[in-house]
């Protein structure tokens, strides 16, 4: 049983979280034409604080990788909630990572492999996907890392 997305969780010892609301006036993803589109999701503990830091000056990779892996978390989050069934993902298409990085932090592909080695834990082969990871000056609330991302869905 561990062939679905749900066991794949359970078996990696992830409980999804509630979906985070919206910050601003922008919606938490929308579902147009068999395409899933989350808005970036931010990094949050597992006591729901968030993960803030500036990654080559506050934070290292490794610390940056496990934010996105939070982030990931919370994507997935978005993808409960928008479909109900994580078996409806066909694939994840996209993930567009940014990374909140001193001028001469360069490893921001290392940071976005958090969130990519989860999404391939989880979905498979259908968790493979295309990815951005770019370094940005600040990140809102002071965050870490924020991604999106795009999945195709049945």
């Amino acid at each position: 049983m561990t062939d679905t997305p749900a066991a794949r969780l359970a078996a990696l010892g992830i409980t999804v979280p509630v979906a985070a609301a919206p910050a601003a006036n922008y919606v938490p993803f929308v579902l147009e034409n068999g395409l899933l589109h989350i808005s970036g999701q931010i990094p949050f503990d597992e006591a729901g604080g968030l993960i803030r830091g500036r990654l080559g000056d506050t934070m290292d990779a490794a610390g940056g990788a496990a934010a996105a892996r939070r982030c990931a978390i919370g994507l997935i989050a978005q993808m409960q909630a928008a479909l109900g069934d994580l078996g409806r993902v066909r694939r994840i298409v996209k993930l567009g990572v940014f990374v909140a990085s001193a001028p001469d932090f360069t490893d921001q592909p290392e940071v976005g492999n958090g969130a990519s080695d989860l999404m391939v834990a989880v979905f498979g082969d259908a968790g493979r996907h295309a990815r951005s990871a770019v370094g940005v000056a600040v990140l809102p609330r002071g965050v870490a890392v924020e991604i999106d991302a795009i999945i195709a869905v049945s």
